[in-house]
């Protein structure tokens, strides 16, 4: 798959749903992803579960030119970043189509952004 570009997948969601589903709805989430996984096969390069935003650490601009180092996550948002995918795909179209079998992309709490990485050189 060489010369195709590449896609970051992110999933966000509504923490407090997320924390609140039922072992069927997490099922269902579960069996969008093995979807996602099965179609996409190789073009699936990374992924993963983030962890909840209470085990995040934010850095910023500090004094003396060190970061300042808080907990929890940069911005408070109801929508959190929950999980990813990189993907190498032909175009935004295959992307999307690839994407939009994510379970997240039909709950009323959650959804799917596809950004496309800068191809340097």
């Amino acid at each position: 798959m060489d010369g195709m570009a590449k896609y970051l997948i992110l999933i966000y969601g509504d923490e407090q749903r997320w924390n609140a589903m039922s072992a069927e709805e997490w099922a269902q989430i579960d069996e969008g992803h093995r979807a996602f996984r099965a179609r996409a096969g190789a073009a699936v390069l990374a992924s993963g579960q983030l962890e909840t935003t209470a085990t995040a650490t934010s850095l910023r601009a500090g004094s003396g030119g060190s970061p300042a180092i808080t907990d929890g996550p940069f911005l408070e948002s109801k929508e959190v970043l929950g999980g990813f995918y990189l993907l190498e795909a032909r175009d935004l179209d295959e992307a999307i189509a690839l994407s939009s079998g994510l379970a997240e992309v039909a709950h009323d709490h959650s959804g799917v952004e596809v950004r496309p990485l800068v191809q340097h050189g």
